[in-house]
Order: C-alpha cells, then sequence, then structure tokens
C-alpha cells in the first residue's frame, strides 16, 4: 500500500511538473512564432529592389545581411560607428555606402544586379555607337563595322533584316577588325563597363535574389566581378552578336523602331556568379 501511494505521489509530482511547463511555454511560444514567422518571409521574399539593400545599410545594427556585407567588405563590426547609404542617379554604383570607423571614414560603391530566374539576362551599359568611339579611341574599321551592325548605316547587302547587318553578314575583314578591337581592348572595356569611373564608381558588385522561395546574394569586388564574366575567348556568336567571355554585346533592339533601337549594349546573366568558383 505504501509502494501504491509512493507511485501516486510521483505521478501527481509529474502531471504538476507538466503543468507548469505548459503554463510557462505559451507565453514564450507568441515571440518565437513571431520570429518564425519573420525569417521565412525574409526567405520567401528576397530582395524587391536596390532601395530595399540601400535601407538595410542604413539600419546596419538590426539588418543581419547589411552586417554580412559589411564584414565582406572588410570592416570589422566592432570598430564601425556610422553607415550612411544612398542611390546615385544615372551611376555605375547603384548604392553608394560611406562608413564611417574609429580610424576613419570610407566609401564604397555597389553596382546591383536583381535576378529572378537564373537564365535571365541584365544590362550592364549601353550608350551610342559615338560615345563609345570617343571612350575607347574605337578605329576607323571597326567603327564603320559596328555602323552596320547597329543600323546606323543601311546594309550593303541583302540579309535577315532589312535595316542592318549582323556580324555573322559583314565581311571577313570588317569582322577580324571587330574582333581585334575588343581582343585588345578587353582589359579596358569590361572595366568601364562594370565599374566605370569617377566618385561613383562601382567598387563592389553584388547579384541579390529577386522574390522566389529562397534568398540569395552575393557581393564581390570588383575586379573579381570583371574577372569572372570576361572569361572566355572573344567571338561572334552564331546569332550575329559578339561575346566577350560570359559578357553578350548586341544591338538594343525594341523601342517600337525609335532611334534608341541602334544603342549598344551589352549584357550578362548575373545569376552565374552564384557558382562562380
Amino acid at each position: 500500500m505504501n509502494i501504491d501511494l509512493r507511485g501516486l505521489r510521483t505521478a501527481l509530482l509529474l502531471l504538476l511538473v507538466l503543468a507548469w511547463a505548459a503554463g510557462v511555454c505559451p507565453a514564450q511560444a507568441p515571440g518565437t512564432a513571431k520570429a518564425a514567422e519573420k525569417g521565412s518571409q525574409t526567405a520567401k521574399g528576397g530582395f524587391k529592389n536596390e532601395d530595399e539593400i540601400r535601407d538595410k545599410f542604413n539600419n546596419w545594427q538590426d539588418d543581419p545581411d547589411a552586417r554580412k556585407w559589411l564584414e565582406t567588405m572588410g570592416f570589422r563590426l566592432e570598430d564601425v560607428i556610422e553607415v550612411a547609404a544612398r542611390k546615385p542617379h544615372g551611376e555605375k554604383s547603384d548604392v553608394d555606402v560611406v562608413v564611417r570607423t574609429k580610424t576613419g571614414e570610407r566609401k564604397e560603391g555597389i553596382s546591383i544586379k536583381l535576378v529572378s530566374s537564373p537564365t535571365g539576362f541584365n544590362q550592364i551599359d549601353k550608350r551610342w555607337l559615338a560615345t563609345y568611339v570617343r571612350m575607347w579611341k574605337i578605329p576607323t574599321e571597326a567603327e564603320a563595322a559596328l555602323k552596320l551592325f547597329l543600323g546606323e548605316v543601311p546594309p550593303v547587302k541583302p540579309g535577315r533584316a532589312a535595316d542592318r547587318m549582323f556580324l555573322t553578314e559583314l565581311d571577313e575583314e570588317q569582322r577580324r577588325a571587330v574582333i581585334e578591337f575588343f581582343t585588345a581592348n578587353k582589359d579596358r572595356i569590361l572595366r568601364d563597363l562594370f565599374r566605370g569611373d569617377g566618385p561613383h564608381a562601382a567598387t563592389w558588385f553584388m547579384v541579390a535574389q529577386k522574390g522566389g522561395e529562397t534568398t540569395r546574394w552575393v557581393l564581390v569586388r570588383d575586379e573579381d566581378a570583371i574577372r569572372f564574366f570576361g572569361e572566355g575567348k572573344i567571338e561572334i556568336t552564331r546569332g550575329g552578336n559578339l561575346k566577350i567571355g560570359r559578357v553578350t554585346m548586341q544591338r538594343k533592339g525594341g523601342d517600337g523602331g525609335r532611334e534608341t533601337a541602334r544603342m549598344l549594349q551589352f549584357k550578362i546573366n548575373p545569376a552565374l556568379l552564384f557558382d562562380a568558383k
């Protein structure tokens, strides 16, 4: 009988402990559930736009992504006093970040490419041919070939399009002039396309996922982005455009046939950087 009473007391004590624990856990559960919900929303939503990335930098003390970005850029968080991010207009840098630390102040420009698909393309530069001729001192032979390519000069023979010629339709000498120019000036051209110059040069290159199931981003120095996207041959594609490594040069097209369709455009697939070695 005594054994049964002891067992009964043990069972009652166990029930009391379980009841007490159940009363405490609900008091913590709402906060835990809320944090988990917020994490899954961030994971699902991705980044909406450059404004959000700017705002994350400005909220660096509470934003885990911004803190990781600052560390990636070589800052020790314990040394950071203030971070001020802003969006310049029409510059290579999509977000300028000024970081004040215990040892001084440093400004970095970040070129941001938001992607929603692993196979999508994103423009890195677009200008009139005349601008590139001045920038890069494109020789007359290559300039003449590019004018045919863009439709600034009417086609000299029938081809795939009535208003322009593809590089595959140019004669051998013209094609060689284009390839030789871009081969000889590859480093300078890629630097201008990715980094630019002046006070808003992009010293960092970020690719961030826009929407989708998970949030994903990669942040590298501009020279690493240039090296990766510049890897490979300079060659004319079967479609009649030019490939500079992983960069595609093409006629802009579209625009309802307006003059701007004749601009020269350079494009990449930014998502490739996610799996870069």
